[in-house]
């Protein structure tokens, strides 16, 4: 994408743009040390000093443990605070590519692309510290531990809007699937709640050659994974959404072909958006379980853990943030009803405690031949998106906190 495809709110990106190559080295740095959840030292160390070097006003570590909150103020200070989040985390993942910035970790790997979210959230601060055209106070949150450790929740309980009360708060994600140069969202759902659901059944073992003289709980368990499936088929309206996927059994020991275990368990993960359908799945699935046991003479303990809320976009901030997209890449260029994704996103507890939105931002390696689709062990981040990335994350604070209403 070049400035002169970008309509009048791409300023910002001509202006990101210079500092282009500078952007670029600091995401494949990251990318070459990637960290885990809560073990984010050296990233959170990388974006202290980067933000240093761009001269933001106030630097807060430590919210929810490896976190890092940065202020900068407006030309006109005033009492509006809007907030901007990029997570920082990696995968535990062993990388298949050999370029130069591959991961020095075995094992870890950048795979979701937190590293061009953290980058593009340092590129809106150089920017904004540099332009300061707005007037507020532009809350940059560089969160930990999105990767099944709901890092957002740790900062929010951590006090993050306590300390820095913001009207609204916005997030973006690398969109493989979407070309580059185009955003997408919607006013509501965008990813689902993710649960984990674990199912342990209790049998009796024996002699596989006398299965009459056991309660076989490997044939319970198939049974289970069975008529789990007519969840969503029989109970959830069609036009609602719901996954049930068992993805895990493990009962007995392969090297005993003829024992029958005691016991077998079951893990997977339910996908749902609305939580009366969250609360039915729970409910039927815990019911089924115990009915399928129950006619095989075992006994089952069904475990339905809620991990992550669904990421609702509130509709006037998701409108906002549409036009803030539009005016840089025009309208044709942005899809306003993006379909959901049955994936799951922590950012979805600020979502809980502020108004806010969350975006997809295209980078277009999802199609061809060397297809890169997230948390794959051939993914990188498409670093040609870096300077649109900012300027979005520096349109939102501009436009949402202009400095025309500050009498200026």
């Amino acid at each position: 994408m070049t400035t002169s495809t970008l309509r009048a709110g791409g300023r910002a990106f001509a202006h990101i743009a210079a500092f282009h190559p500078e952007l670029t080295a600091l995401r494949r740095e990251l990318h070459t040390h990637p960290e885990l959840g809560f073990e984010e030292v050296y990233t959170s160390k990388r974006v202290i000093e980067s933000l240093k070097v761009c001269g933001v006003d106030e630097i807060h570590t430590g919210i929810g443990k490896t976190g890092v909150v940065a202020l900068v103020h407006g030309r006109k200070k005033g009492s509006a605070m809007l907030g901007l989040r990029a997570d920082m985390d990696a995968l535990p993942m062993a990388e298949h590519n050999d370029f130069a910035w591959k991961s020095a970790k075995q094992g870890l790997m950048h795979g979701c692309g937190h590293d061009g979210h953290t980058t593009m959230l340092v590129g809106a601060a150089r920017y904004l510290s540099e332009t300061r055209n707005f007037a507020g106070t532009a809350v940059l949150i560089f969160q930990p531990g999105e990767e099944g450790y709901a890092g957002a929740r740790a900062m929010v309980q951590d006090g993050l809007f306590d300390r820095f009360p913001v009207h609204s708060v916005y997030a973006m994600h690398n969109w493989p699937a979407l070309a580059p140069g185009q955003i997408g969202l919607n006013s509501g759902a965008m990813m689902a709640a993710a649960d984990r659901v674990r199912i342990d059944i209790t049998g009796r073992g024996g002699h596989g050659a006398h299965p009459y003289q056991t309660v076989d709980p490997v044939l319970v368990a198939a049974h289970i994974i069975t008529a789990v499936q007519s969840i969503v088929s029989r109970n959830v309206k069609p036009v609602d959404s719901a996954v049930i996927s068992l993805c895990a059994v493990q009962a007995g020991d392969l090297s005993a072909m003829s024992v029958v275990p005691n016991s077998a368990s079951i893990v997977g993960t339910v996908r749902t958006f609305k939580t009366e359908v969250q609360g039915l799945v729970e409910r039927r699935l815990q019911e089924l379980c115990m009915a399928v046991a129950l006619g095989f003479g075992a006994t089952v303990q069904v475990t339905f853990e809620r991990m992550y809320p669904a990421t609702i976009n509130t509709p006037a901030e998701a409108q906002f943030a549409g036009d803030v997209a539009a005016s840089i890449v025009g309208e044709e260029n942005l899809t306003r009803n993006l379909e959901p994704s049955m994936g799951a996103e922590d950012f979805s507890f600020m979502l809980q405690a502020k108004p806010g939105a969350y975006l997809r931002l295209g980078q277009g390696t999802a199609t061809g031949p060397t297809a890169q689709c997230l948390h794959h062990p051939g993914y990188d981040f498409n670093d040609d998106v870096l300077p649109l990335g900012s300027a979005l994350f520096a349109g939102i604070i501009e436009q949402g906190m202009p400095l025309e209403d500050a009498g200026a």
